[in-house]
């Protein structure tokens, strides 16, 4: 079974986590604080989880979750993701990142820098426009009439696909947005489909929001 490797295990990098538990995956859980500070959290997830480094996760992932703030963005290490498929769930928040002149200009955007940084690896972005309890609750299996779609933006077609099957097997449906830039903008803060087609966030169970609904918020953008 494939295994999951996790940058990051917070809000968004956990409930992706958990919904890979659930689906069958093997998850390495890993953090900026040591694998001392997931005990907990693998614990829950069972004996398919599992806490270590960040190279540790980054080495034993065939697809791994970058979920770390934009600004830490360059302690990803390169070289184990050589070759491998990068789910990038990283917004910008200026408040919380500093301002990074290349995202303000717009001359590039997050997920680019991300790329840049992790030259070998096929970055694709997901997860970055989806309340986190949202997340953990909209998932329903494949053919529900109610399943929700995420959107996903990447220069790669092989890496889309890949990202495309684990959305399908943890419970949602894809939507390609395009390339890594003009498609990964068209999710990011601010815009139509960012967070509102899966409802407010006072509402913690969301609202389903089918391909049709999400690929309507992206064209909007």
């Amino acid at each position: 079974m494939t295994t999951i490797g996790c940058i990051g295990s917070g809000n968004i990098g956990g409930t992706a986590a958990r919904l890979a538990v659930a689906a069958g995956y093997d998850v390495v859980l890993s953090n900026s604080r040591g694998p001392q500070t997931l005990a907990d959290l693998a614990a829950e997830l069972g004996p398919r989880a599992r806490a270590g480094t960040v190279a540790e996760a980054a080495a034993a992932g065939d697809l791994v979750l970058v979920s770390v703030p934009l600004h830490a963005y360059d302690s990803v290490p390169p070289e184990p993701l050589a070759g491998k498929v990068v789910m990038d769930t990283n917004n910008y928040y200026p408040e919380r990142d500093g301002q990074i002149e290349v995202l303000d200009d717009g001359s590039s955007s997050s997920s680019e820098l991300l790329q840049r940084h992790l030259a070998g690896a096929h970055v694709v972005k997901v997860f970055n426009n989806i309340f986190f309890k949202h997340l953990g609750s909209l998932a329903r299996p494949a053919g529900a009439p109610d399943r929700t779609a995420l959107p996903i933006a990447s220069d790669d077609p092989a890496a889309k696909a890949a990202a495309t099957a684990f959305l399908d097997a943890i419970g949602y449906d894809a939507v390609d947005a395009g390339p890594l830039g003009a498609g990964g903008r068209k999710y990011q803060p601010d815009t139509p489909a960012y967070g509102t087609p899966y409802g407010p966030f006072s509402n913690e169970q969301g609202t389903p929001a089918p391909a049709a609904t999400v690929r309507a918020a992206l064209e909007a953008a």
